[in-house]
């Protein structure tokens, strides 16, 4: 962040030097940026399509393709990833108008359906809570929470997908555990209405 609670985070060196990759042909850059963004963007437009999976994966895809087509027109005043969340954000729309459906809102109804309707809500803003504080950790710690919290894998499987002893990725485990902890919103934990 640049110092204010709000302010949009700026590019960073890796940023700049994986675009300055890209956009001189080197192969491997385009890996690392697939793999360093693709899972980032996809949990970013997986709540905002209703939860389709593959609608998901379909917008983040043409997202992806339409930024590196465009990655001459970045100018490192924002993030990559936030860059790249405005194209996926503008996929999104063109799946809605495709498809001839708009997003879904939530409205209230009186007596006891609202607090079936509240309870949702609050689930679906600690889902983004914690969507948006993954998508900010560095280190790929977000990866790997997903894959052992989300996914279940095993810690033996996320040591197998990283190349690490199953002992260091336990070890990372825990540096990403503590990530989270350290990143999501002061005086909330996942689950809980605000109460520390």
């Amino acid at each position: 962040m640049r110092g204010k609670r709000g302010a949009v985070p700026g590019a960073t060196e890796a940023d700049r030097d994986l675009v300055r990759r890209m956009l001189g042909g080197e192969e491997r850059a385009f890996t690392e940026f697939f793999d360093g963004h693709f899972s980032r963007l996809y949990r970013f437009a997986l709540p905002r399509l209703g939860r389709d999976a593959d609608a998901a994966e379909e917008v983040v895809q043409a997202a992806l393709c339409k930024a590196i087509s465009a990655m001459k027109s970045w100018r490192g005043e924002a993030a990559l990833f936030t860059w790249l969340c405005t194209f996926c954000m503008h996929e999104i729309g063109s799946h809605y108008r495709q498809s001839g459906r708009r997003p879904q809102a939530l409205g209230l109804i009186e007596d006891g359906p609202a607090m079936i309707v509240a309870d949702e809500a609050r689930r679906s803003e600690v889902a983004m809570l914690v969507h948006a504080t993954l998508d900010g950790l560095r280190d790929g710690y977000g990866d790997v929470l997903e894959w052992k919290y989300v996914l279940g894998l095993s810690v033996d499987e996320i040591a197998g997908r990283l190349g690490v002893s199953p002992k260091a990725a336990e070890s990372l485990l825990t540096r990403a555990r503590q990530a989270f902890r350290e990143a999501y919103p002061a005086g909330r934990s996942p689950g809980t209405k605000g109460q520390q």
